[in-house]
């Protein structure tokens, strides 16, 4: 389910009384749906996006197989607080967020990413059909194929999908009871207006009294935000300059990966890190049969990733149409979850 206008047409046995399926094989409670971008998608995307005064490249295009193996990686890191203080949260309020969602709903993850994190919720929620919406197909199913060794009870129906464009929902949701979870504060990504454009098509698709549990990173001390972009393993810095790999090998491309550097830093005017690839000369790139011009640190802008305070998110969520119902944090104040209900 990405965001709006899904399609409404899907499995007809969506919503069975019963749903713990213990005695079926794992690949037969997994039904895969394809949307995945095709090359000529991302092409036009990285052509408009390099022909700008500021070059672009989506954040989106981070999430190859290398690319989603290289961000597991950066969960992992000393440096890196999100996922493991949001797995936290998770832990220690699932009860709660439980009995305010509800058990045995239909639970669609936008972005498929860390294990732990869904793992946990569903434990928690015991969902009746599992959704999981990730861009990096062979991700996505290894993932659907963990999840459903790990819950023999559990119905999953995977979409390779883009969650940002519209795109058709592999289920029927009229009638249903949906849950959308969208974790790791990949709102962040969207700058203040467009993530409230998000959150109108999320609700599009879940319906009046639709929940969004999702998470938000919170404002915090330059020093720990500037420390979590820019680890000392370089594995950041990886992670980005393999857009550049995945460029190469998709569109024909010749980034000379050593010809360019991670840079990442935060910045208060905005509220928000900002990722980048520095040139380390003036050079000339093909990518497609066009050529690009970079001088000498000029930089390709890969990522923002915005924090915001609580009123501040609150104030975003309910200009979107959603009445915010609970909110949990951990004892330091670097991350929240919050539980929005489409009024």
């Amino acid at each position: 389910m990405t965001t709006a206008a899904a399609t409404r047409r899907p499995p007809k046995d969506i919503r069975e009384p019963e749903h713990r399926d213990s005695g079926a094989n794992p690949s037969e409670r997994i039904r895969f749906h394809d949307y995945h971008p095709t090359p000529s998608d991302v092409r036009a995307e990285v052509l408009a996006g390099l022909s700008q005064t500021q070059k672009r490249l989506p954040p989106k295009l981070f999430y190859d197989r290398r690319g989603s193996q290289l961000f597991d990686a950066i969960t992992e890191l000393p440096e890196y607080y999100p996922t493991r203080t949001e797995i936290e949260i998770l832990r220690a309020h699932g009860d709660e967020i439980a009995d305010l969602l509800g058990r045995h709903r239909v639970l669609i993850e936008l972005g498929s990413g860390s294990s732990l994190k869904i793992q946990t919720l569903l434990a928690a929620l015991q969902p009746a059909v599992y959704v999981p919406v990730d861009i990096s197909r062979d991700h996505l199913l290894d993932s659907a194929r963990t999840l459903a060794e790990r819950f023999p009870w559990l119905r999953i129906r995977a979409a390779c999908a883009d969650y940002s464009v519209p795109f058709e929902l592999p289920l029927d949701p009229n009638g249903s009871d949906l849950t959308a979870f969208f974790p790791g504060s990949s709102i962040g990504n969207f700058d203040p207006d467009e993530a409230r454009r998000f959150l109108l098509r999320v609700g599009e698709v879940l319906g009046s009294g639709g929940y969004l549990l999702i998470g938000v990173d919170l404002r915090k001390d330059p020093e720990t935000l500037n420390a979590a972009y820019n680890d000392a393993q370089g594995v950041t810095a990886d992670f980005n300059l393999n857009l550049l790999a995945r460029i190469n090998r998709e569109l024909d491309a010749d980034f000379d990966l050593n010809a360019f550097s991670h840079r990442a830093f935060f910045d208060a005017a905005y509220s928000r890190i900002e990722m980048h690839l520095v040139s380390l000369r003036d050079q000339e790139v093909k990518v497609a049969g066009h050529t690009f011009h970079f001088t000498q640190d000029e930089t390709i802008h890969t990522e923002s990733s915005y924090k915001y305070g609580l009123d501040d998110f609150h104030a975003l969520a309910r200009d979107a149409g959603f009445q915010p119902e609970r909110v949990w944090t951990d004892p330091h104040q670097l991350f929240s979850v919050h539980a929005l209900r489409l009024t």
